[in-house]
């Protein structure tokens, strides 16, 4: 078990050892992360956790409330640290002034989608985190497959109907992205994953490799260093959001 750093996440999602009704499982409050926490320590068969993450941000709650049960997992040693899931920037700047005020470390880190193909998180949430010294892991870094395929081959059965609705809206991007692929001598997975990679702001991907064979074939992502011209190319494929005005 200490060979394991085990993080799982807590909020909307449902649990059959907790009744419906006003204790319904969705959502976040006292009561509930203590109850979900302990069905997770069953579950998994542990009698701790390293990471344990916020699922979605609940604002119907207040952090005074949130950090009260998070705390008391903490003091208790059965949590190590508290991250987020999907938060936008101002939630993760009330988190961390709410735990400032109670002399708590707050979030280690937020989990997050973000890829080539969506890159929202840019304007507001990774320079957020940056800022406040929260770490971000991606999930959905090669966005649903789209960017491990080789555009000029047949389309996997595999591809998830959600996939094939986002391969037709970018395919002319995607056909770039392909060429660029083989004249950098890369597949498109790694070029992916090392564009994420290269981002001072990311601390890592998740990846969902289905066999050692794939998780070993994955690590040359680490060994890719993409050059300014390379990541201006991407940049052109892939456009960066433009900045929200909101007075508009």
């Amino acid at each position: 078990r200490e060979r394991v750093v085990l993080g799982t996440k807590v909020g909307r999602m449902f649990d059959d050892d907790i009744i419906d009704g006003p204790n319904q499982p969705q959502g976040l409050s006292l009561y509930k992360i203590r109850r979900h926490f302990e069905a997770s320590l069953k579950r998994l068969q542990t009698d701790h956790i390293e990471l344990y993450q916020m699922h979605h941000v609940d604002r119907n709650v207040l952090w005074e409330e949130l950090w009260e049960a998070f705390e008391g997992l903490v003091r208790q040693g059965k949590v190590d640290y508290i991250g987020s899931s999907n938060f936008a920037g101002r939630d993760l700047l009330k988190a961390q002034s709410s735990a400032k005020e109670r002399h708590f470390m707050g979030l280690i880190s937020e989990q997050h989608g973000y890829s080539l193909v969506n890159r929202y998180a840019e304007l507001d949430t990774l320079p957020t985190a940056r800022d406040l010294g929260i770490g971000v892991t991606i999930f959905s870094p090669l966005a649903r497959g789209l960017l491990a395929l080789d555009i000029t081959r047949p389309v996997p059965q595999t591809l998830s109907g959600h996939a094939r609705k986002l391969l037709e809206s970018h395919r002319p991007q995607l056909e770039q992205y392909s060429a660029l692929c083989r004249e950098l001598g890369e597949k498109e997975a790694h070029v992916a994953l090392a564009w994420l990679l290269a981002n001072p702001a990311i601390s890592a991907p998740i990846i969902g490799p289905c066999t050692v064979a794939e998780l070993e074939d994955s690590l040359r992502a680490v060994e890719i260093e993409l050059d300014e011209p390379t990541l201006r190319r991407l940049d052109e494929i892939f456009p960066a959001p433009r900045e929200l005005n909101i007075f508009q």
